[in-house]
């Protein structure tokens, strides 16, 4: 699932933690100007079989930064320090 956003959130419909994640990832993208893009597990086995059962989970630069709650303050920092 290529992007140029170095933000995904992977979830599903009707998941409550990912309304939260999204509500929360809009909240950082306001701060830091980046940009966010949703992967839903629904038909996506591959998806599902890596991290149904953890949703949401947040990618930062296609790696798993956390997951079932975004860590508001931990992924602004991440997203604004710069990378070594």
């Amino acid at each position: 699932m290529a992007t140029d956003a170095r933000l995904a959130l992977i979830t599903r419909p009707g998941c409550h933690l990912c309304d939260d994640a999204k509500a929360a990832l809009d909240r950082v993208v306001a701060v830091t100007g980046d940009t966010w893009v949703e992967w839903d597990v629904t038909g996506n086995d591959e998806l599902e079989r890596e991290y149904g059962d953890r949703l949401p989970v947040v990618m930062l630069d296609g790696k798993e930064h956390g997951y079932w709650r975004v860590e508001e303050d931990r992924l602004l920092r991440d997203l604004t320090t710069p990378q070594l």
